[in-house]
């Protein structure tokens, strides 16, 4: 995590009642942390199908998973489920803690080979992830292997490295979950997933008490969980999409976090004693995904033109803020390997010139869709006004987390704002998003592919992806990923990385030990309140 403030500097004034007699601030309870958010995209609980950011952040509460990512240390890989591993040139070998599911039965390597062949064979988007990777529902069964109670095996594929393969055993989708208690959900082989979307079957330092759509989930102490008993006894996430509503509530002690405030609402906290406000750094990207699969967005050249129409500098400036950077290479500039921005910028002549050589040269209309949350509304604003100026007009439409996700995922849009995330925090991982399309066509219905969703057919970027991933030579891959990266900006991308993303928040100073990750797997159990 990010200090975005570094001086904290005014004490915060107390409301004065209409009487005018001074009121005292309301606190939120010192066993009880409570954070105003967006549940919009809250669709599932189950953690082999829910990917969205918000749901990571339940997720990373109720279920273990057998590493995780220390953002405080570089992203290291530490023990979680897993005590220790070893690592052999075909696979690697973990061995278990003593630990117990809230229901009271106890975490075994069973347990382990389920929550991962479930993945796949429920082949949600989730599993997107592992396929790239070599994995998929076919083979899955003869590359994991419970040797005994405590002991459990995954062989690696030809298209992944050991580290790489421990990255994604970090993320949300390689929850550990309680097979016996799963298995008792079953309903017409659906693997439990009607009941896991609502319902919580996890070894975590919580446990899912109440989840109302779009509008709150509470969380409270597992009694079985085998780590520190959490100090926060409960956690409650309130849907607050209104970002003005989330600053009075944080002003008045109603609310310990929040996260979903717009730029201009986070600034007003910089600079008083009283909150912390800190940039999360998540390797993802605020991105314009445009259909390649309908004209015009299927000719390059309106795609280039697009990318020269757009005020990035402005858009950062006025809107973002803290929430990103200019970035047109999906690899974060400060990491690793990353090449040098494109020349991209806001060059409408030059865009009309291009839209006139594409055979556009009195534009054409465009539908946008997004999700109603900021700051996307504003970015995707933005957006119209910029390409208004070089002849396209667009038409802005709205709507809730299922409605964008759902369209995104059936190829119903012309132009869509999701975010895209690293799996790894390395330049292939970053990437991994933007360059994965083993089969374009439709009826290959590989709607957990982010370029897929896009029909932007890439196979000489695809087979270049597998041969990074695959090198276990560490020259040669870097040689691979700059390659890579190089040859995406050359092709126009139909998934165009507009700003590199960061994750702003507010927290009252008197809130300790809280920690994000690369994923928003932001455990609990560790945090405390001072006076």
């Amino acid at each position: 995590m990010k200090q975005f403030n570094t001086t904290l500097m005014a004490a915060m004034a107390m409301a004065i009642g209409l009487s005018g007699a001074p009121l005292a601030q309301a606190t939120t309870p010192d066993n009880q942390l409570v954070i105003a958010t967006s549940l919009a995209q809250v669709l599932s609980v189950d953690p082999q199908q829910g990917t969205e950011p918000k749901t990571q952040e339940i997720l990373a509460g109720v279920y273990d998973r057998l590493v995780y990512s220390d953002d405080a240390a570089n992203n290291t890989i530490k023990p979680q489920l897993a005590e220790t591993w070893e690592i052999d040139n075909s696979g690697i070998t973990f061995h278990l803690r003593q630990a117990a599911f809230a229901s009271g039965n106890q975490v075994t390597a069973r347990d382990v080979a389920f929550s991962l062949t479930r993945l796949l064979k429920l082949n949600q988007s989730a599993s997107a992830y592992y396929k790239s990777a070599g994995y998929n529902a076919q083979n899955i069964d003869s590359l994991v292997k419970v040797i005994d109670e405590k002991t459990f095996r995954i062989e690696l594929t030809d298209k992944v490295t050991a580290e790489d393969l421990l990255y994604r055993l970090a993320m949300g989708i390689s929850s550990i979950v309680d097979s016996v208690e799963v298995e008792r959900h079953v309903d017409h082989d659906d693997y439990g997933n009607a009941w896991l979307r609502t319902h919580v079957a996890g070894s975590g330092p919580y446990t899912l008490r109440r989840w109302v759509p779009n509008e709150t989930v509470i969380l409270e102490t597992n009694n079985r969980f085998w780590g520190d008993a959490p100090a926060m006894k409960r956690v409650i996430m309130r849907h607050v999409p209104e970002s003005q509503t989330a600053r009075l509530m944080l002003e008045r002690g109603d609310v310990d976090i929040a996260n979903a405030l717009t730029a201009p609402d986070v600034k007003s906290f910089v600079g008083n004693q009283a909150f912390r406000v800190e940039q999360v750094k998540i390797g993802g990207f605020y991105v314009l995904a445009m259909n390649a699969g309908r004209k015009p967005l299927d000719n390059p050249l309106v795609r280039e033109a697009i990318a020269y129409g757009i005020d990035y500098e402005g858009i950062t400036g006025t809107i973002l803020g803290p929430y990103g950077r200019q970035r047109n290479v999906p690899v974060p500039e400060d990491w690793a390997g990353a090449i040098a921005n494109p020349d991209w910028s806001f060059q409408p002549e030059k865009a009309k010139k291009l839209l006139a050589q594409a055979g556009y040269p009195d534009g054409f209309s465009l539908t946008l869709k997004t999700i109603a949350q900021p700051p996307r509304v504003d970015i995707a604003t933005a957006l119209q006004a910029n390409l208004a100026q070089i002849g396209i007009r667009i038409e802005i439409k709205q709507g809730n987390g299922a409605d964008i996700v759902s369209a995104h995922r059936a190829r119903d849009f012309d132009l869509l704002l999701p975010q895209a995330t690293a799996i790894m925090p390395n330049a292939l991982g970053a990437m991994n998003d933007f360059v994965t399309n083993p089969d374009n066509r439709l009826a290959a219905k590989n709607a957990g592919n982010f370029v897929w969703r896009s029909a932007w057919d890439i196979p000489e970027l695809n087979a270049l992806r597998n041969q990074a991933s695959s090198e276990r030579d560490a020259g040669k891959r870097a040689e691979l990923l700059t390659t890579l990266q190089e040859k995406f900006v050359a092709a126009k991308p139909a998934v165009l990385p507009m700003f590199e993303s960061f994750f702003p928040i507010v927290l009252q100073k008197s809130l300790q030990g809280y920690h994000t990750n690369l994923w928003s797997l932001n455990r609990l159990e560790h945090v405390t309140k001072t006076k």
